[in-house]
């Protein structure tokens, strides 16, 4: 993950289904981005499961990945990480699509996501693509000053 992010196109990237021999590589993604990083034994026991799937942004090197969750008619989000030399670059938004396509694809009618109030880009990334707020649950993520309430968005899939 050394490669500044402007040498990458976001059309270049090939994106991968996940598995879980990728457990380690996303581990790593995820401490990249999150003060409470997922370890790489929760990455393998949710990707051995048959209503989790995911996607690895690849360029010589993994970018970034989109994990969603589908029971019955619909998906949630159940993370997303961009290595942090390259974001702001698209590559969340081609992840973002990635999942509504395939949720779509499984006749899926909505799909959830949670995230914490103070990630304005990723609440910017979601509106764009159409999310909208269906909620909110109090001190749902733990700081190390405070607790954050996270926001639950949607977004309907049904034509």
């Amino acid at each position: 993950m050394t490669s500044p992010s402007k040498t990458i196109k976001v059309n270049d990237i090939e994106l991968v289904r996940i598995n879980p021999s990728h457990a380690h590589v996303l581990a790593a993604l995820h401490q990249d981005g999150f003060a409470s990083p997922w370890t790489a034994q929760a990455f393998f026991d949710l990707l051995s499961k048959a209503t989790v799937a995911g996607w690895i942004a690849t360029k010589s090197e993994p970018i970034g990945f989109i994990l969603i969750q589908t029971t019955a008619e619909e998906s949630e989000i159940l993370t997303l990480a961009v290595a942090s030399s390259h974001r702001r670059c698209g590559f969340a938004r081609k992840l973002v699509a990635q999942a509504l396509s395939e949720s779509r694809g499984n006749s899926v009618a909505t799909l959830h996501l949670k995230v914490a109030e103070d990630n304005t880009a990723a609440i910017a990334l979601y509106k764009a693509a159409g999310f909208a707020p269906s909620g909110h649950r109090p001190n749902y993520y733990a700081r190390t000053s405070k607790a954050v309430d996270a926001i639950l968005m949607a977004k309907s899939l049904s034509p």
